[in-house]
């Protein structure tokens, strides 16, 4: 079943009476409804176009968040084959909301870290709906010194509205989970490349996305904090969320422009969720070409690259 955002109503009624003409002449084989139903295709995918053709920061957001998108999992399940998930942070517990563990993309041995969200009810709660916990960062951690030790790249996915706020979080250092983790991805000598696939939120994303290269998919944000948090603390009201979108300065393009995101991964017209197997194949062709062009520097070269590029992140303007 189709899962129309708020914006899409006017398309979800023209697809639904191109169906409703289809159900009608399956039920009657005498009745020839082809034509019209071949003529609200048409107006639907040119509809669809044009809607899409330039998002508003908070429909990029809908988008971002829409629970039809494919998720770290069926990246994993995709694009990398021999896939060995690695559990617990040897302290604590297993946090499902990191997926983790040694896999190959092609022919090159890696080690993937990412945040899950769930698909649905049942999923979602075991997932804590991709809100990792400090036991979720250390996790990372591990199976970073892991890739450091044995040479391999790192790929960490990213989609997460934010780290996991509760309070077992706190009382467990939630907060020092998230530096040390941010810390380490400044410290291996390996390739460490990332991309965002939905929402990147404040430091739960960062604490996977200090890396080498950042890319982006079309309608992913990447963001210090959500719409709707930055608009109860700045106008004390969650529904300007449109105009702190805008503010924040969240979508892919913008992030490219000011230096923060270093490649845009286009999507098929009307998003990820109308078609996730080219999506997943476009992902999987960024991150081969991304890891190849990175394994021509060494361990040194790698890390003096990375640190280089947060250190003159805020150099670069919109104006530029």
């Amino acid at each position: 079943m189709t899962n129309y955002l708020e914006f899409e109503k006017p398309l979800a009624e023209i697809e639904g009476k191109a169906e409703e003409l289809r159900a009608m002449a399956r039920q009657n084989e005498e009745m020839d409804v082809e034509k019209e139903a071949l003529a609200l295709d048409k107006k639907a995918a040119d509809l669809l176009k044009e809607m899409y053709k330039d998002l508003t920061p908070w429909r990029k957001c809908l988008v971002a968040r829409h629970p039809n998108r494919p998720h770290c999992k069926d990246y994993i399940e995709a694009l990398f084959d021999e896939y060995t998930p690695l559990a617990g942070d040897r302290n604590f517990a297993d946090d499902h909301a990191v997926m983790g563990g040694l896999a190959r993309l092609g022919d090159r041995s890696v080690v993937v870290i990412g945040h899950e969200k769930g698909h649905d009810t049942k999923t979602r709660i075991e997932r804590n709906f991709g809100m990792a916990r400090p036991e979720g960062y250390r996790k990372a951690i591990r199976l970073m010194d892991l890739a450091h030790r044995f040479g391999l790249p790192v790929i960490t996915i990213v989609d997460t509205p934010g780290a996991y706020p509760g309070k077992g979080a706190e009382e467990r250092g939630q907060s020092e989970a998230i530096a040390r983790a941010t810390q380490k991805c400044l410290e291996i000598g390996v390739p460490l490349v990332s991309v965002i696939i939905g929402e990147g939120g404040s430091g739960g994303a960062v604490a996977f996305a200090t890396a080498n290269r950042v890319a982006m998919l079309e309608h992913s944000i990447y963001s210090v904090i959500s719409p709707e948090g930055c608009a109860s603390i700045l106008w004390k009201d969650a529904e300007k969320m449109r105009e702190a979108a805008e503010a924040l300065r969240l979508t892919a393009q913008d992030l490219n422009q000011l230096g923060v995101c270093d490649r845009i991964i286009p999507e098929p017209v009307g998003g990820a969720q109308r078609d996730a197997k080219a999506t997943i194949s476009a992902v999987g062709q960024a991150l081969g070409e991304m890891i190849d062009d990175l394994s021509k520097m060494d361990s040194d070269a790698l890390i003096k690259d990375r640190r280089s590029k947060y250190l003159k992140l805020g150099s670069k303007g919109l104006a530029a």
